[in-house]
């Protein structure tokens, strides 16, 4: 079992992120690329201490980017996860 600061990367807290946490009690997170929806749930669990009812992923594909007049990349691709949490629990970070 890995360690749950390995699964979850970092809380995204966006302006989407912030209607679904309202609206439907939904927390986004960046997780590692080989997390599964078993080890997101259990990290969840085990940080914040809420019960997950839901785990949705989803790959967020890379998008190009310049720099300069030539040179020209590609930001890297990662994992999101949305995380449905019981309707009475919350979590206490993402309440700025």
């Amino acid at each position: 079992m890995k360690h749950p600061a390995q699964v979850i990367v970092r809380p995204l807290i966006t302006e989407k992120g912030t209607m679904l946490r309202m609206v439907h009690n939904q927390y986004l997170f960046e997780v590692a690329d080989d997390a599964t929806k078993i080890d997101i749930k259990n990290a969840i669990k085990q940080l914040y201490n809420v019960d997950a009812v839901k785990v949705r992923t989803m790959w967020v594909k890379p998008k190009p980017k310049r720099v300069g007049l030539r040179s020209q990349g590609y930001t890297k691709a990662w994992k999101k996860a949305i995380v449905t949490l019981k309707p009475d629990q919350t979590i206490e970070d993402f309440n700025l």
